[in-house]
């Protein structure tokens, strides 16, 4: 009904599992599919990894937990945003168009889990991507480090414009290169690569 209530904004379908969900959006190839991580028959997780890998929409989780198992394993199956139920009727309705026009959207006790998760608390079997050494990182210039560096602290494009003295078309320049030649899905998994590499150390603010 939120959702729905938008003049921009069409609601396809409506299910109520994950199988049903997988389904709905290979039948309708929605911009954004928004999927409960508790769900019967397959869990949102598991739906989420599916609709990524072959269906082309985006996904924001939305859950009423906010364990950072649950965060990294979403966001390394593809999801691009992830919010807790309690967000407002305005931050949710935000977030699917955020996510729609290609950036992700993190609610930010999210981001704090992401951080602390990658600190050393991985629930024992939880998937964790390959490459998370620095070498990956050689493929950067200098500056798309620089800029990869900034997107880690959870700066915006302006924010990194300013630093960088640069226009904040450089920065979406900067931006869409890091995420190809690191094979990044959005800004999320940025944020989550700056980390394992080491080029941000745990702590810096």
């Amino acid at each position: 009904m939120i959702l729905d209530a938008q003049p921009d904004i069409t609601v396809l379908a409506e299910v109520g599992d994950g199988a049903a969900a997988v389904a709905a959006v290979r039948e309708h190839r929605p911009d954004v599919a928004l999927l409960d991580i508790r769900m019967p028959t397959m869990d949102g997780i598991e739906a989420a990894r599916r609709i990524c890998a072959d269906a082309g929409s985006r996904v924001i989780m939305l859950t009423t937990f906010d364990q950072d198992d649950y965060i990294y394993e979403a966001l390394y199956a593809g999801a691009s945003g992830f919010l807790l139920k309690d967000v407002r009727r305005e931050d949710l309705v935000h977030a699917v168009r955020v996510v729609a026009s290609g950036d992700s959207l993190l609610a930010p006790s999210v981001t704090r889990q992401i951080i602390a998760d990658i600190t050393g608390r991985h629930r024992p079997g939880a998937a964790r991507p390959a490459g998370g050494s620095a070498a990956r990182l050689d493929v950067l210039t200098t500056r798309e480090r620089e800029t990869l560096h900034l997107l880690g602290r959870g700066l915006s494009n302006a924010e990194i414009a300013q630093s960088l003295v640069v226009s904040e078309h450089t920065v979406k320049t900067h931006v869409s290169n890091v995420l190809t030649k690191l094979g990044l899905r959005d800004r999320a998994q940025a944020v989550i690569c700056a980390y394992e590499t080491g080029l941000i150390a745990v702590g810096e603010s």
